[in-house]
């Protein structure tokens, strides 16, 4: 069992979780592909693409298109001169600041885990004013692992003064990635329902879940307060 009491500490995805960042990263992707002449991605397509990093998402963009598997490092770079700074069409969940503004009231130390590089990552946290709320922050490019090998979120935890050999936490995500990472690091895992996971939430492993972050501070409780 994995009892924790607050101030527990209680880390978060980022794309998918806080925020629905797809119609950015939807446009950057087309942006790189008008320039290679090929045919624009629908929103679905790239929504699908989401949660694994920025490689694993041009590894299937370049699965789906007729570029070639060489030119995947070239693509990448071209889509990161553009997303690195690409906020207009991202929004944060509805209640998501007022959630995360609550638990800080209360004394839970929150964190943030991921896949996204940390310098995009920092951009919408700033974009949103949402920054100073997060006293560690785990980007998909901080650590040579990415979710859901358990370090990133290890560290998270870590950056947080969370014992690592006692870890006490909880980990609220929304994709498949979220629930494998929070299973291998061994912390309660809390599902945020309207993401951009493609399992049905029935076959998912969960201590919890949540489709309107109003109702998170009381789950976070609950789930502290049982493991």
């Amino acid at each position: 069992m994995n009892i924790c009491f607050a101030p527990c500490p209680v880390v978060f995805d980022l794309d998918g979780t806080l925020i629905d960042s797809v119609p950015d990263i939807h446009a950057c992707v087309n942006a790189v592909l008008r320039l290679h002449g090929v045919a624009p991605l629908t929103l679905d397509q790239v929504r699908g693409f989401v949660g694994g990093g920025v490689d694993l998402l041009w590894r299937r963009v370049i699965g789906t298109t007729a570029l070639p598997v060489e030119a995947h490092r070239d693509l990448v770079a071209s889509f990161m001169t553009r997303y690195h700074d690409a906020t207009g069409l991202t929004r944060l969940y509805p209640n998501v600041a007022e959630a995360l503004g609550i638990l800080a009231d209360r004394g839970y130390p929150l964190g943030l885990c991921t896949n996204k590089p940390l310098g995009p990552t920092r951009a919408i946290l700033d974009h949103f004013g949402i920054a100073q709320l997060f006293g560690a922050v785990v980007g998909g490019d901080s650590l040579p692992q990415r979710k859901p090998d358990p370090a990133p979120l290890r560290a998270a935890f870590a950056g947080l003064g969370a014992d690592p050999d006692r870890l006490r936490g909880v980990y609220v995500g929304d994709s498949e990635f979220d629930e494998e990472c929070a299973s291998n690091t061994g912390v309660p895992f809390l599902l945020f329902t309207r993401g951009y996971r493609k399992t049905p939430v029935e076959q998912m492993t969960h201590h919890g879940t949540f489709d309107d972050f109003a109702h998170l501070p009381l789950l976070v409780e609950e789930t502290s307060a049982v493991g």
